[in-house]
């Protein structure tokens, strides 16, 4: 086991390498970088994706000051010295090869020196560190929600298989996974927080103003009062292939030889389902668990993070995404990058753990 992880490992590297590879060239060919985004502000066309609509409707030229021969790739430009243009280029680090920009950057992340925003000035470790307690409560409560659902009823229809429930069941779950997340929030905000209908639930935060001032108890329930409705949005169809992979896997278990021979043997079906079926019927589902819970903490955030005002790190990559804040961006893409790659191992091992008759290695080999 321990060569198989270390190969593992080893892998992490060129694939990590490789994504930031694709990621930083198809960078360079989306247009409106971090200058033009200041300059599009300074000429009060306050988005860059303005100026280079204006820019379209008025020629090439639009970008430069006639006369002046200074380069037209930065549109918005108008009236602008060289000089200032080209001491943005050097702060930015844009006075430079793609390609030695690119080797630079990958040099300070295996460092760990992820740089500091272009806007925000704050480094990128402390922007992840400021957002990351709001996704990583939505994202673990989710998981928990779904998994707390999805084992009990799908063994029940698994148990039930065919009957009334079943179908039923099946009907609704498949419903709740068609709605979408962020349109179920909007439906959450209108009756339950003060859009239309009852006033239950707060409208925005995780907290209240006056958090710091109550006691534990009070804390506990005023955190929770916060996140039933976004937590709700978020879990609303997450528990949905889950229910179906617990009922197959149930299924699929019960019709093998040892539970008939067990069965045969005259042990109760509560015996045979959880002595016997359980273990081997729920590898696949609790050795997904790490994965399960990095695609709902990555995934999935922005639009419900929006909605109810939660600034987490769905807010924040779209953010540096539109600002083009290449520091954010990039650092970001690379922890979480890593991450992904690392959870993937998780997972392995967790099979493991689960069933140790499990051996990868060998399976390689």
């Amino acid at each position: 086991m321990g060569a198989y992880i270390l190969r593992r490992l080893l892998l992490v590297i060129p694939t990590l390498f490789g994504i930031m590879v694709v990621n930083f060239v198809l960078v360079q060919f989306v247009p409106g970088g971090p200058i033009e985004q200041i300059l599009a502000q300074m000429e009060g066309q306050g988005d860059v994706f303005a100026g280079f609509a204006g820019g379209a409707e008025t020629g090439a030229g639009a970008g430069v000051q006639a006369g002046t021969g200074f380069d037209n790739k930065y549109v918005g430009a108008r009236g602008l010295p060289p000089e200032f243009i080209e001491q943005l280029e050097r702060e930015f680090g844009f006075d430079k090869p793609p390609l030695e920009r690119f080797l630079s950057m990958m040099g300070n992340y295996l460092a760990l020196d992820f740089g500091e925003s272009y806007f925000r000035k704050i480094s990128v470790v402390d922007l992840v560190l400021e957002k990351m307690p709001v996704s990583i409560t939505l994202g673990l409560w989710s998981t928990l929600i779904a998994y707390a659902i999805s084992i009990p009823l799908g063994i029940r229809k698994a148990v039930r298989d065919g009957s009334r429930f079943d179908t039923w069941t099946s009907g609704l779950i498949i419903a709740a996974y068609a709605i979408p997340g962020f349109l179920f929030a909007i439906l959450l905000l209108v009756l339950f927080a003060g859009g239309s209908y009852w006033q239950i639930f707060p409208l925005r935060g995780l907290t209240s103003d006056n958090f710091s001032e109550l006691s534990l108890l009070g804390k506990v329930l005023d955190y929770f009062w916060h996140i039933a409705l976004p937590l709700t949005a978020y879990t609303i169809g997450a528990f949905t292939t889950l229910t179906l992979l617990t009922k197959n896997s149930f299924l699929d278990e019960i019709k093998k030889q040892y539970v008939i021979t067990a069965r045969a043997k005259g042990l109760s079906e509560s015996r045979v389902l959880y002595g016997h079926v359980f273990r081997n019927a729920m590898l696949i589902v609790i050795s997904g668990f790490p994965g399960v819970f990095l695609s709902v903490f990555l995934g999935g955030s922005l639009i419900i993070e929006t909605i109810f005002s939660l600034d987490g790190l769905g807010r924040l990559g779209f953010e540096a995404t539109v600002a083009r804040d290449y520091p954010v961006m990039f650092g970001t893409l690379f922890v979480f990058g890593l991450i992904g790659l690392l959870v993937g191992i998780l997972s392995d091992l967790t099979y493991v753990l689960v069933d140790p008759r499990i051996d990868f290695e060998r399976r390689e080999g």
